[in-house]
């Protein structure tokens, strides 16, 4: 059992803290915010200190901690976090739901896997990566860091997604390509071609067909 502090106390945080007292072994100790964000010494009956300062009240040798911000700026204000907790010398977490099916092959710290994922064997999971619910990640694919993965998408076999990516709902893949650094791959996007850095694909609204239900063979 690892006491763990977290940082963040938006909803994203009230989320791992439910996780982590339900379904892991470490135990939560408190939350911490920048002191910029500091407006109750309290969150779910725990104390929130200044991060500025965190080592005075719970130092690194002796507490873990978990960075609980969501994918804002293409996830570049968790990863700049990450990168302060790491300066100040603490041990970041990993979370892997009891639910979730894992075979992978490495995963890094701080991700947070949860329910009902699907890794598949051969599968690399990078530093910093945050997987919704329902995911599907096909074998010998690799995950970059700092990634944010929404709820049921479909990452093929042998994919490569490079780091600072966000993939969101019901965005699928084909096998054998790769996502290029800080994509935005939207909600029902279908990639079916190996993608360059800083692209952005929007899945295209549902538009009914010409023919009506009577004249679909079903």
């Amino acid at each position: 059992m690892s006491k763990v502090v977290i940082f963040g106390t938006g909803s994203f945080a009230e989320v791992v803290h439910f996780y982590l007292i339900h379904d892991s072994r470490h135990e939560v100790i408190a939350f911490t915010v920048h002191e910029g964000h500091l407006s109750d010494n309290q969150f779910k009956g725990l104390p929130v200190v200044p991060f500025e300062s965190i080592e005075q009240d719970f130092p690194p040798d002796s507490f873990k901690m978990f960075i609980a911000v969501g994918y804002k700026q293409l996830n570049k204000v968790r990863a700049r976090i990450y990168e302060e907790a790491k300066r100040k010398g603490y041990e970041l977490i990993t979370y892997i739901s009891s639910k979730c099916t894992y075979w992978g092959e490495s995963i890094g710290d701080n991700c947070f896997i949860f329910e009902d994922n699907t890794i598949q064997p051969f599968v690399k999971i990078g530093n910093d990566v945050v997987m919704w619910s329902g995911n599907h990640i096909g074998h010998h694919s690799a995950i970059g860091d700092h990634c944010f993965i929404s709820s049921h998408v479909v990452i093929s076999g042998h994919v490569q997604v490079g780091p600072h990516c966000f993939i969101g709902v019901n965005a699928s893949t084909r096998e054998n390509i790769r996502i290029g650094e800080s994509c935005i791959i939207g909600a029902g996007a279908l990639i079916m071609k190996s993608t360059k850095d800083k692209e952005v694909y929007i899945g295209n609204g549902t538009k009914p067909d010409s023919r009506n239900s009577d004249e679909i063979e079903m």
